[in-house]
């Protein structure tokens, strides 16, 4: 949930017009995460309300499943209602590469 993520879930989430479902960090903490994302040095305070809550991340009352997977191929995006994957990482550039598979 780096500095990509954050920017894309914060337009996200001021637009209205897009639902943020699942966030995969393998290595920040979900308390981090919610600390990240209320106080962002470059854009500054989030307006909104955040906090970590059943193991989710809770923006703006909208519940956020956290998944912390060093192999995307493990995620289940669908299962958390995911229609569209962001990928921030620059790491897994390809669908195969981020365990993607698209609906036929």
């Amino acid at each position: 949930f780096g500095r990509i993520g954050r920017l894309v879930t914060r337009a996200a989430v001021l637009s209205g017009k897009v639902q943020v479902v699942a966030i995969n960090d393998p290595f920040i903490d979900l308390n981090y995460m919610v600390y990240m994302f209320k106080y962002d040095s470059t854009h500054g305070h989030f307006r909104g309300t955040v906090k970590a809550e059943n193991g989710k991340l809770v923006i703006n009352g909208n519940a956020i499943t956290i998944f912390q997977e060093r192999d995307p191929s493990n995620i289940k995006w669908a299962d958390a209602g995911a229609e569209y994957v962001v990928e921030s990482t620059g790491v897994f550039t390809t669908m195969e590469k981020a365990g993607v598979s698209m609906p036929q």
